[in-house]
C-alpha cells in the first residue's frame, strides 16, 4: 500500500505541474527509430515492423507500462515512405493513447547518404481513472469519478540524415501543437500537451569482419521538464547477436539522477527481431522496485523475401 501511494504522488505531481516529459521513455530507442523521428518512414527497402512493451518500476502497484508499436515502409518506385506509430503509456491513474501516420520525403546526398524530411498527424486520447487517486482534500472529490478522457489532434514534424549502415542523426519535434487537454471541469485548468525535442544518432564502427560496434545516443526535452540523455553503446556479431550497456541522467531541482541499462538481442534470418533490455534504478525508488524490463520484437518484410517464400511451397 505504501509503494501504491508512493507512485501516485509521482503521477500526481508529473501530470498537474507538467515538470514531466508526456512521451513514453524506452531504453532501446535505437531499434526502434520510428517512434522517435518520422523522417526515418520508408529509409530502408523493407517494410518494418517493430513492438517495444516496458514495464518500468517492477514491484509498485500502478507502476508505468508502456506498450508501443510502429510500421513504416517505402513507396515503390518514389523517394518516399509512409509509417504509423501507435502506443498507450499507463502511469497510475493515467492512460495516453496516441496514433500517428507519418510521410517521409528522402533526397540522395550522394551515394549511400541521404537526407530525408517528415511530417506526422494523428490525435492523442488523456484518460484519468478517479478511483485509483488518494486524495487529502476533500475539495478535490471530483476528481473520484468515473474514467474520464480528452481527445486532441496531435502533429510533430522531423529531418533525418544518414548513411545506410553506418552513421545516421536526427532532430524531431514531436507534439509540436499544444493542445489543451483540460479533462476536469475546472476552468482555471491550464493542462496542455507539451512540445517536445528530439536528437538522435548513432556510428557503426567495424572492428574486424564479424563484429561491429555502435555507440548511440538520444537527448530528449521539454519545458519545463528536464533534460534527458541517454547514451549506450551495443557490441554487434556478424549483424544476428548482439549485447549493450547504456546510461540515462536527467537533473531535478539541481540533483542528479542516473539508471544504468543492459541489453541483448538476436536477429533471425534477418526478417525476425528480438531484442530484451534491464534498467537498474539508482534513484529512491529502488527501495520499492526490482527494476525495468523491455522486450522488443522485430519483424521486416521485404519483395525479395515474399518471392523467396512463394518460391519454397
Amino acid at each position: 500500500m505504501k509503494s501504491r501511494i508512493y507512485i501516485l504522488g509521482l503521477v500526481l505531481l508529473s501530470f498537474f505541474s507538467g515538470k514531466a516529459q508526456q512521451l513514453p521513455q524506452y531504453t532501446q530507442y535505437m531499434l526502434n527509430e520510428m517512434a522517435i523521428n518520422p523522417a526515418v518512414a520508408g529509409k530502408e527497402d523493407y517494410t518494418d515492423v517493430r513492438s517495444n512493451n516496458r514495464y518500468q518500476w517492477v514491484g509498485i502497484t500502478d507502476s508505468p507500462r508502456t506498450y508501443m508499436l510502429t510500421a513504416n515502409g517505402p513507396i515503390k518506385g518514389k523517394n518516399m515512405g509512409l509509417g504509423m506509430h501507435l502506443y498507450t503509456d499507463i502511469v497510475g491513474p493515467t492512460r495516453r493513447t496516441g496514433l500517428n501516420f507519418a510521410y517521409a520525403y528522402h533526397i540522395k546526398v550522394k551515394e549511400d547518404m541521404f537526407v530525408s524530411m517528415g511530417l506526422s498527424a494523428g490525435i492523442l486520447q488523456w484518460g484519468i481513472d478517479g478511483s485509483k487517486l488518494i486524495l487529502h482534500d476533500e475539495g478535490d472529490a471530483n476528481l473520484l469519478t468515473s474514467y474520464k478522457t480528452k481527445i486532441v489532434p496531435d502533429f510533430g514534424t522531423g529531418v533525418y540524415f544518414y548513411k545506410k549502415n553506418r552513421y545516421y542523426v536526427g532532430v524531431a519535434v514531436p507534439q509540436i501543437y499544444e493542445a489543451p487537454i483540460n479533462i476536469y471541469v475546472d476552468k482555471q485548468s491550464n493542462s496542455k500537451i507539451v512540445r517536445h525535442f528530439n536528437i538522435n544518432g548513432a556510428y557503426k564502427f567495424d572492428i574486424g569482419d564479424d563484429f561491429k560496434v555502435e555507440p548511440s545516443f538520444v537527448m530528449k526535452y521539454a519545458k519545463p521538464a528536464p533534460l534527458v540523455i541517454d547514451l549506450s553503446v551495443r557490441g554487434i556479431y556478424q549483424e544476428q547477436v548482439w549485447l549493450g550497456v547504456g546510461y540515462r541522467s536527467w537533473i531535478v531541482n539541481g540533483v542528479n539522477s542516473e539508471a544504468f541499462t543492459a541489453m541483448v538481442g538476436y536477429m533471425y534470418k534477418d526478417y525476425l527481431m528480438f531484442g530484451y533490455s534491464y534498467d537498474f534504478c539508482t534513484t529512491n525508488i529502488k527501495k520499492y522496485s526490482t527494476g525495468t524490463h523491455e522486450i522488443m520484437l522485430g519483424l521486416r518484410f521485404s519483395r525479395k523475401q515474399a518471392s523467396t517464400w512463394e518460391a519454397k511451397k
